[in-house]
C-alpha cells in the first residue's frame, strides 16, 4: 500500500497535503473511554498489518512508545523484522539514551534488535552524506541534518543487511498531542491539527528525500487515515493529564510494552547524542555554532 503523502514514487506537495489533512477534520469527539480504547488498539493493529510486507523489514526503533507499540504489534503478528538503533559516544558521552532504551525494550519482548554506536570520524561522514542530500531540498539546518542523520545512518546500517524496507513512528507526536507546544496550546485539537499540516515542511520533505537517495520504502503507520480520523476524534483530556503527553496511546500500548509505554522520549536528535556530536564537530573544525560549520559543507 502506498502512504497518502506519496503519489507515484513522489511525495505530493504542502497543498495536497493541506487538502488531505482538510478532509480527514471532524467535529465529532467520542465518549465512551473503554471503548475508545478497544477501537484505537484495533485501529492502530490494522494500520500497522496492512502496510506489512512479505519480506524481512525494519523498525525504526529508538525505545520510545511509538516505535515500540510497532515492533509489538509486529512481533504479535508473527512477522520478520529487525529493529535499527543509532547513536553517537565518545569518551565525554555517555550511551546515548535511545541506544540504552532500545536494548531493554529489544530484551522484555524479545526483539531482534541491531545498533551501532558511531564515533566522531564516522558520524562525520554520515553528516556530510546527510547534509549533500538535504541541501537539494533546502533542509540543511541544524534539526533537519540532526535528525535526519539519525534516518540516514538507520537506513544504511539496514541497507547491509538487505533491508530496505521501514516502518517509522512519524505523526504520533501530532495526533496523540505529544509536543510541548500541546500542552502550552489553548485548544490542543487545533494545535494537532496545524502541526499535522505543517509536517510537509518539518518532516516530510526530509525523510522523503532520504529514503528515495537510499532506495528505500518508508511506511508510517501513525499516518494512516483511519487512525488519523479516530485518533482526531478523541478528547484533548484523554491526551495530555497533568503534564504527561500521549496518555490514551500510553494507555493503549502497555498492554503490549508494560512500563516502557510510560518512558519520557527525548527527539531523535537528543537521545541519539548526534546533535552533541555535530556540536564537537562544529568546534573541531573552527565554528562557535552548529549551523555555521552545517552552512559550511
Amino acid at each position: 500500500m502506498e502512504e497518502m503523502w506519496i503519489k507515484g514514487n513522489e511525495l505530493i506537495s504542502d497543498e495536497e497535503w493541506i487538502k488531505v489533512i482538510d478532509s480527514l477534520k471532524t467535529e465529532e469527539i467520542v465518549e465512551d473511554k473503554e471503548e475508545a480504547k478497544k477501537v484505537l488498539r484495533e485501529t492502530l493493529i490494522e494500520a500497522v498489518e496492512k502496510r506489512i510486507p512479505k519480506e524481512r523489514f525494519g523498525v525504526f526503533f529508538s525505545g520510545g512508545v511509538d516505535s515500540s507499540v510497532i515492533a509489538a504489534l509486529c512481533k504479535k503478528l508473527g512477522r520478520d523484522f529487525v529493529c535499527y538503533s543509532v547513536g553517537f559516544q565518545d569518551e565525554e558521552t555517555k550511551e546515548p539514551e535511545d541506544v540504552v532504551e532500545a536494548k531493554k525494550v529489544a530484551e522484555k519482548l524479545g526483539l531482534n534488535l541491531k545498533y551501532k554506536i558511531y564515533n566522531l570520524e564516522e558520524f562525520e561522514k554520515i553528516s556530510k552524506k546527510t547534509v549533500q542530500i538535504l541541501k537539494k531540498v533546502g533542509k540543511t539546518d541544524v534539526v533537519n541534518v540532526g535528525v535526519g542523520a539519525v534516518v540516514l545512518a538507520a537506513e544504511e546500517l539496514a541497507k547491509e543487511d538487505g533491508i530496505n524496507y521501514f516502518f517509522s513512528g512519524l505523526g504520533s507526536e501530532e495526533i496523540f498531542a505529544g509536543y510541548e507546544r500541546h500542552d502550552k496550546a489553548e485548544d490542543v485539537q487545533e494545535e494537532c491539527w496545524l502541526g499535522l499540516k505543517g509536517m510537509w515542511s518539518r518532516d516530510l520533505v526530509r525523510d522523503f528525500n532520504l529514503a528515495k537517495e537510499l532506495e528505500v520504502v518508508v511506511r508510517t503507520p501513525f499516518l494512516d487515515k483511519g487512525l488519523i480520523s479516530y485518533a482526531m476524534k478523541l478528547p484533548a483530556e484523554w491526551k495530555i493529564i497533568g503534564g504527561k503527553k500521549k496518555v490514551i496511546l500510553r494507555e493503549v500500548a502497555e498492554e503490549f510494552l508494560g512500563e516502557f509505554a510510560w518512558r519520557k522520549k527525548k527527539a531523535a536528535q537528543y537521545g541519539s547524542c548526534f546533535d552533541k556530536a555535530i556540536s564537537k564537530l562544529a568546534k573541531k573544525n573552527g565554528f562557535n555554532l552548529k549551523k555555521e560549520w552545517l552552512d559550511s559543507l
